[in-house]
Parts: C-alpha cells; sequence; structure tokens
C-alpha cells in the first residue's frame, strides 16, 4: 500500500522537482522532505481540462490502479510522485497507462542516478 500526498504544499513542492511528460500521465517526482528511510508517497490530480467529475474520477481510479502496480515495487523509497491526468488518461487503455508510467520512471531514475537530486528539472 502506497502512502498519500493529501496536502497542498506537499503537492507544490514535488512540482518543483523532476518531471516526464507521457501521452497518459504526467509523473513528477521528488525526494521526500524528510528523506530518511520513509516510504513512497504518492499523489493524485487531474483537472477540470480532462472532462466532467465521472470522467476526473476515472482517470483518477485509472492512475491509483496504475500506481500501484508499478510505484509499489519500483518507485524509490523515501521519494514523493505526483501522477496528472492528462485529456487521454481515461480512453487509454490499461497496459499502455502502466507502460507510460513505467517509462517515465525509468526516465526519472536514469536523470537522478547521472546527477544529485538538487530538487529542480536539471
Amino acid at each position: 500500500m502506497l502512502d498519500r500526498l493529501k496536502k497542498r504544499r506537499e503537492f507544490l513542492r514535488v512540482a518543483g522537482g523532476r518531471k516526464r511528460v507521457m501521452p497518459g500521465l504526467i509523473l513528477q517526482a521528488r525526494p521526500s522532505e524528510g528523506g530518511g528511510a520513509a516510504g513512497v508517497r504518492v499523489g493524485f490530480t487531474v483537472s477540470r481540462k480532462v472532462g466532467n467529475a465521472v470522467v476526473r474520477n476515472r482517470a483518477r481510479r485509472r492512475l491509483r490502479a496504475a500506481a500501484e502496480a508499478v510505484l509499489a515495487e519500483r518507485g524509490r523509497p523515501g521519494c514523493d510522485y505526483v501522477l496528472v491526468g492528462r485529456a487521454a488518461t481515461p480512453a487509454r487503455p490499461y497496459a499502455a497507462l502502466v507502460g507510460d508510467l513505467e517509462a517515465a520512471l525509468q526516465a526519472i531514475e536514469r536523470r537522478a542516478s547521472r546527477a544529485a537530486w538538487r530538487g529542480g528539472n536539471a
């Protein structure tokens, strides 16, 4: 089970970290404030640009399922992640959505391994 980000300031802090845009979602990542051995924390957001409340809730449910499948096993402990829904999220096949998340996570991890996590998008 993944811990959740719930407060606006937590989302804003993660938004200042690394970001990867994929067709089905946007993944933002940043080390946790405490840094220590905390588990993986994740937050979800879908704006009104995606659709009405029914469509946004469906997109959030799909993002939660993809995060449970990918971040629970491959997320870096002590990191916070935010998954941002896009217009394609509700209609994208689930396998493609999971693939988008895996590819975004790999890209962020590659960049993080090349340079120290400074908190910027560098």
